[in-house]
């Protein structure tokens, strides 16, 4: 069974087909799915999905691109929400440097804040990383983020880079990417990375995997993302699915049977 470790499922993208888009996603063969807030409306339904239904974790936090707009009493917020027992991690906080919305400094001290807060909470980080690689890395080794470990969410980043973040405790999560034809770097990295450290994602309603590029992104489209790694590894999809929801279910210390 598969593991979707990064959806919005709390997106306007599935308010009219919600429950259909989860079915479609249990007949694919995903048994479970992390739902990921990261500004005030989202982390709200997070919250409000992760209740519905059983098969949803939530992972909760602020993303860079938005870090100006965070205040101090949304941090307090996040770490009084964090204690629910399905909230399984921080984030997606990180850096962006793609999008000039947020400064450079706002965003390291947001990043900073939550990382010590996944600490003090004993949760693993989800992070976004786009264009920081360098800063990002720096920050994690400064901040000891080892000690909880996390996720380096849809990474992009070079194999070399991939093995970097694995010593310090990081697992690596692939996505639609893997699937493009031009996807070479996210197939390297699927093929040299081992395969107690790889997770499987959507990061749904984006990033949609080839044959469906460009639309909009569902969890049941996750097994696209498996069957490419298992063509990649050389390995049988029912492995490949194995492993890795028996990694998720690890790193969110979800206990076994618990989806």
């Amino acid at each position: 069974m598969l593991f979707d470790i990064h959806t919005h499922l709390n997106a306007e993208q599935f308010k009219e087909d919600l429950d259909e888009v989860i079915e479609r996603a249990r007949e694919a063969g995903v048994s479970s799915m992390v739902v990921v807030g990261f500004d005030r409306p989202t982390i709200r339904k997070t919250m409000e999905l992760i209740e519905r239904y059983d098969h949803l974790y939530g992972c909760i936090g602020w993303h860079p691109v938005d870090a100006v707009d965070m205040r101090e009493e949304d941090l307090a917020w996040i770490e009084q929400l964090s204690r629910h027992p399905k909230i399984v991690a921080i984030g997606e906080t990180g850096l962006d440097y793609h999008w000039d919305k947020s400064p450079k400094d706002v965003q390291k001290a947001v990043f900073r804040e939550q990382i010590r807060l996944a600490k003090k909470l004993s949760l693993p980080i989800m992070i976004h990383n786009r264009e920081a690689t360098e800063d990002v890395i720096q920050i994690l080794k400064e901040e000891h983020a080892e000690e909880t470990g996390g996720i380096m969410h849809c990474f992009s980043g070079s194999p070399e880079i991939a093995k970097e973040c694995i010593k310090m405790n990081f697992f690596i999560s692939l996505g639609g990417p893997v699937t493009f034809k031009n996807g070479k770097q996210a197939k390297e990295v699927a093929k040299e990375v081992p395969l107690a450290y790889l997770l499987l994602e959507t990061d749904c309603p984006y990033l949609a995997p080839h044959p469906f590029r460009g639309k909009r992104n569902e969890p049941a489209y996750v097994r696209y993302v498996a069957e490419e790694i298992a063509r990649i590894k050389g390995l049988p999809l029912e492995e490949i699915a194995e492993i890795t929801a028996n990694n998720a279910r690890k790193i969110f210390k979800i206990a076994d049977g618990k989806g």
